[in-house]
């Protein structure tokens, strides 16, 4: 079953409601930016990097961004794919919130975490509206000693 946000995004008080409890773990931490898993990632992300009045930094898939990148192969449920960070995206040291909409298998944040890594940052925790527990995503990302938020869950598929 395809879970889907783009209707909680066309609801205004519905989309407000679940940036403000995805920064809500987050109140007093520092962060220095905002990463997005592409595509929903940069919808969601870039409203928290506002609310935050911080930069947002968008992960792509290969060949879509401009200049110069560094790229991460990873797995997906049906094969293979690249991600890609402009290489001057982030400095060392940096703390990095993580950003997409839903978490199944892991491997697109698995991804991001690595490329952020490569440019000498640290992601601080990965944040996601929807969790579907059976394709392991969160364990992943726990394994690999990140921090996980979730606004819910769907088990069961």
């Amino acid at each position: 079953m395809f879970r889907d946000v783009t209707t909680l995004f066309s609801d205004p008080r519905g989309f407000r409601m679940a940036i403000d409890q995805m920064l809500h773990p987050y109140a007093g931490i520092q962060i220095d930016k905002v990463v997005g898993l592409e595509a929903r990632g940069f919808i969601l992300g870039g409203a928290i990097a506002h609310q935050l009045s911080l930069g947002f930094v968008p992960i792509r898939k290969a060949g879509k961004l401009p200049g110069k990148c560094i790229s991460q192969d990873y797995k997906l449920e049906y094969g293979e794919a690249v991600m890609e960070i402009h290489d001057d995206a982030l400095q060392p040291g940096e703390k990095v919130l993580m950003v997409d909409d839903l978490l199944a298998t892991g491997g697109t944040a698995e991804a991001g975490i690595k490329l952020v890594e490569k440019l000498g940052a640290e992601v601080i925790s990965c944040a996601f509206i929807i969790d579907l527990p059976e394709l392991g995503g969160r364990k992943l990302l726990e394994k690999m000693g990140q921090d996980v938020s979730v606004l819910c869950d769907f088990s069961g598929m």
